[in-house]
């Protein structure tokens, strides 16, 4: 294989929204969104109208487009549903929290950014609703200033909850459109395991949810879409576990060929980029996505793949 430049930077994978904001970002579905908001911070809004969306179309970064984010009162709320557990969240929301709070300063008309008097924002709140395969607690607290080696004059704090189906139980019983979609995925992953189907797997679990469900005939009106979603999320969770598996396995044949631990080490990290370099040429992984898996900048994943193929 021949690791051409163009080959790479040229891919342009269009992004595809989770079923996660699907459900709880939809301006249709507002009051999904009031009921997951009140189940997370306790409180009592009644009129789903009082919910501004903030969500940024069309923005990406570090293979991540804002799930859901909105204004109520005087808090700025943040979420975002991620499947695999990724310690480096706060530096995501910190990123596209500046972005969103930029856009709230220039179109305010009450935050006047040149005033000598001490200015009021919105509160932020960062809460990552996690659903992966992988066994976490029901509530970890993560910080952005595990990020750096020496203290931080900046602190991000997200909240990151376990909504798979059994965790959480007062919070589920707050918000039953989370209760369903975290049933829903369940039952999508015990059926896809049974007959490795995935699309039959979905229909089995839409039809397990109750006839009251709050959630099911929207999921039902729109199963084309549902679908989608959740095969390209399921596809993405499974090509990143297979790239860091087959990166550990090439890694471990060139590191014994090689006979000493500094062979193995190389061999581990060039298998892993070999694997990366042939998902991102077949369009399975963004350039960025690829970057992000080596724990690389995109500049620094260019110019190791430019020297394995030189």
């Amino acid at each position: 294989m021949t690791y051409e430049r163009e080959t790479i930077t040229g891919t342009n994978r269009e992004y595809k929204d989770r079923l996660f904001k699907f459900i709880f970002g939809n301006p249709e579905n507002k009051e999904w969104t009031l009921s997951l908001y009140n189940a997370v911070n306790g409180s009592s809004y009644t009129n789903p109208d009082d919910i501004k969306l903030t969500t940024l179309e069309n923005v990406v970064y570090m293979n991540m487009k804002n799930d859901v984010s909105f204004l109520i009162a005087d808090t700025m709320s943040f979420y975002e549903q991620q499947s695999s557990f990724n310690p480096n969240m706060p530096m995501r929301f910190f990123v596209y929290a500046g972005m969103v709070y930029s856009r709230y300063i220039e179109t305010s008309q009450e935050y006047r950014k040149y005033s000598s008097k001490q200015q009021k924002a919105p509160t932020p709140k960062c809460i990552c609703f996690y659903n992966g395969t992988s066994e976490k607690d029901d509530k970890t607290i993560l910080k952005l200033s595990d990020s750096f080696d020496s203290e931080s004059d900046i602190e991000v704090i997200v909240t990151m909850i376990n909504v798979n189906y059994g965790h959480n139980k007062e919070l589920m019983e707050a918000c039953k459109p989370l209760e369903e979609y975290a049933f829903f995925i369940d039952r999508v992953r015990m059926y896809q395991k049974d007959s490795d189907n995935l699309e039959e797997a979905i229909d089995k679990a839409v039809e397990d949810l109750p006839d009251n469900s709050m959630i099911k005939q929207f999921l039902m009106i729109n199963k084309a879409e549902v679908k989608r979603m959740c095969i390209t999320e399921y596809d993405e969770e499974r090509t990143l576990n297979e790239t860091r598996e087959e990166g550990r396995e090439e890694g471990r044949a060139e590191g014994r060929e090689e006979g000493r631990a500094e062979g193995r080490a190389e061999g581990r990290e060039e298998g892993t980029l070999k694997t990366l370099i042939k998902l991102v040429t077949k369009g399975i992984l963004t350039l960025s996505q690829a970057a992000e898996e080596a724990d690389m900048t995109v500049a620094e994943f260019e110019a190791k793949c430019g020297e394995i193929y030189s």
